[in-house]
């Protein structure tokens, strides 16, 4: 009795929890990555994106100005100006709360307090509005002296990520090249397998011919064909054809990998057409190729959409059959997967160029996930039940 009409089971309730801890364990990192984008490198290691919209305290190292910007007073050299404002510094808004002019205590002083060190010979005092005084008896030094600044600095976000990954020029920060190098590779990789696919599964699902059925087995033995197993012969088929390294190399592949789900899916879908159709259209003297443009292309477009979706996200993402078929030495052809590996060598420390170089590479599938999302569960379980 407990599964009547009209009443729920304990397990749609788990299951709704489930769906809920899978969406937000998605969403939590991916907002990360996001707010990471926007923030500099002192904000990221002084507290969490989730802390991004608040006021945040952190310690900045900076500097006073050197022996270009000191005064002789009597018998000392003084240094004047602003640690908020000068180079370096947290910037206009942030509040000063104590500083240090070692690393050992960070923060030894107090703001408005008069810091002595070097026996004596060097004074220091930093007012609330971030104006400093420096005097020493030496002549300072060219850098100037190094300070510890610990202030509350407020919530701000800036481009500068953005315009150093994209606008940066050559070199291995700059994404935009990469890119349009990836949307070279994943548009035609997504298109080509499609339209192949599409006439295969209409002649296996509504033609008659011999082997058939064979073809269908065929098919579906080789969606478990590991594709590691055909890189190296299919790179060595490639050269040995004079194919080489390059775009058409890897619209091959990815084509080639990517046929095998396409066909089993788009004729699973297919075959469900209604029948009547497909006869109907016969008997007004349709030939195949006018029932398959004008009737199955039409109907079956969850299914191309589903297929485009899986095959788009498998070809922006993939590093190993770029690397195989497509990276050459000078690396006018690298992709963003490969791009950002090598971020990763040359930017280990710098998460927010990582966090930016990141979201920019999963901004594009998610913009065709969400546009298309609709036809994806019809066009999987389009062809499950009858």
């Amino acid at each position: 009795m407990d599964n009547i009409a009209g009443t729920k089971s304990g397990l749609n309730w788990a299951v709704h929890i489930s769906v809920v801890f899978l969406v937000l364990l998605w969403v939590f990192p991916t907002l990360g990555l996001l707010v990471s984008s926007f923030r500099t490198t002192d904000q990221i290691s002084s507290s969490g994106w989730w802390k991004a919209m608040f006021p945040t305290e952190q310690t900045i190292q900076v500097r006073t100005g050197g022996a270009a910007a000191a005064v002789q007073d009597g018998g000392l050299y003084v240094v004047e100006g602003n640690l908020l404002t000068d180079e370096g510094g947290p910037g206009t808004g942030s509040t000063p709360i104590s500083f240090g002019v070692s690393s050992r205590a960070i923060g030894a002083y107090q703001i408005g307090e008069m810091a002595e060190f070097s026996d004596g010979e060097e004074t220091l005092i930093i007012e609330e509005d971030g104006a400093y005084r420096y005097t020493s008896v030496e002549e300072p030094g060219r850098r100037g002296q190094r300070v510890f600044l610990t202030a509350v600095t407020p919530a701000q976000a800036t481009l500068d990520n953005y315009k150093t990954i994209l606008f940066s020029g050559s070199g291995q920060d700059n994404m935009a090249k990469a890119f349009f190098n990836t949307l070279t590779v994943t548009i035609p990789a997504t298109i080509i397998p499609i339209v192949i696919a599409a006439f295969a599964a209409y002649a296996l699902a509504w033609m008659d011919f011999p082997g058939r059925a064979l073809l269908i087995a065929l098919v579906v033995a080789l969606l478990v064909v590991p594709l590691q197993l055909a890189l190296i012969p299919l790179l060595r088929l490639h050269l040995g054809i004079g194919i080489g390294k390059g775009y058409l190399g890897v619209w091959l592949a990815h084509t080639a990998f990517g046929l095998p789900l396409a066909i089993y899916l788009l004729r699973n879908y297919m075959v469900g057409l209604p029948r009547d159709i497909i006869e109907n259209a016969k008997v007004d003297g349709a030939t195949d190729f006018q029932i398959f443009t004008k009737i199955i292309l039409p109907l079956s477009f969850p299914a191309l959409a589903s297929f485009a979706i899986f095959q788009f996200l498998w070809t922006w993402n993939d590093l190993l059959v770029a690397k195989v078929f497509l990276i050459d030495a000078t690396g006018s052809t690298t992709v963003m997967t490969n791009q950002i590996v090598e971020l990763l060598g040359t930017r280990g420390g710098n998460w927010e160029i990582l966090a930016t170089a990141a979201f920019v590479s999963i901004s594009v599938p998610l913009v065709v996930f969400f546009a298309m999302q609709r036809y994806l569960v019809r066009g999987l379980l389009a062809g499950s039940v009858k």
